[in-house]
């Protein structure tokens, strides 16, 4: 690797370094858990919300399409809807959760093989 910009010899590659081995979880400090779960509840609330104002435009919907609104029709539509809407939200508030928290930040630190990996199996 050629020194320069980026090379061995970046003048950026120490503190990056340095920093980097100090992990911080912060999803272990209590308070910081507390406050991060307490917002994906908030926000599943109004996902629950949004779910149920889904299901009942697609079940008007069908009704003013003219479509036969059997019980099988109405069940496989309300648990269609309602799970891919709250899939989607509960993925979409766990990413807001782990952003929120940190937790993205301390995955991108760097932990040196300390030589115990899972597998056993000798590195090539």
């Amino acid at each position: 690797m050629s020194p320069g910009p980026g090379g061995v010899d970046d003048p950026t590659f120490p503190p990056q370094m340095e920093a980097m081995s100090n992990p911080r979880n912060r999803l272990s400090d209590p308070q910081q858990a507390a406050r991060a779960w307490l917002r994906f509840r908030w926000i599943m609330r109004w996902v629950i919300f949004t779910a149920m104002l889904a299901v009942a435009a697609a079940l008007f919907y069908l009704h003013a399409d003219g479509s036969p609104l059997t019980v099988a029709v109405v069940i496989a539509t309300s648990a269609g809807v309602a799970l891919s809407v709250l899939l989607a939200g509960a993925l979409m508030a766990l990413i807001f959760m782990s952003s929120g928290t940190g937790h993205d930040e301390d995955v991108a630190h760097f932990e040196p093989d300390d030589g115990s990996r899972w597998d056993k199996r000798p590195h090539d």
